[in-house]
């Protein structure tokens, strides 16, 4: 293993940590956003107005997006022990 490949698997762990967040990363900031606009507009301000819809938000994406998260989880599993079989 040189350092050419090194990089190369950083990379492309780096690359599926954010597939594998951005769902839910950016589920939490839309429903923040619109949250806080609510909050702004009627001078609301209650913490589980924010937290409760982004929890099950978050809990929704979740459970419709984990097969594309487990799919990029196990490709990426099968690419580095292939790699390690190979010797790189």
């Amino acid at each position: 293993m040189n350092e050419a490949d090194a990089l190369e698997m950083l990379q492309r762990s780096i690359m599926t940590v954010l597939l594998i967040t951005g769902p839910l990363v950016g589920t939490a900031l839309l429903v923040g956003v619109v949250a806080s606009l609510i909050q702004a507009l009627t001078q609301v301000q209650e913490m589980t107005l924010t937290f409760v819809p982004k929890m099950l938000a978050m809990l929704v994406v979740l459970s419709l997006a984990s097969p594309f998260i487990g799919g990029k989880i196990k490709g990426f599993t099968e690419t580095l022990y292939a790699r390690i079989e190979t010797g790189y």
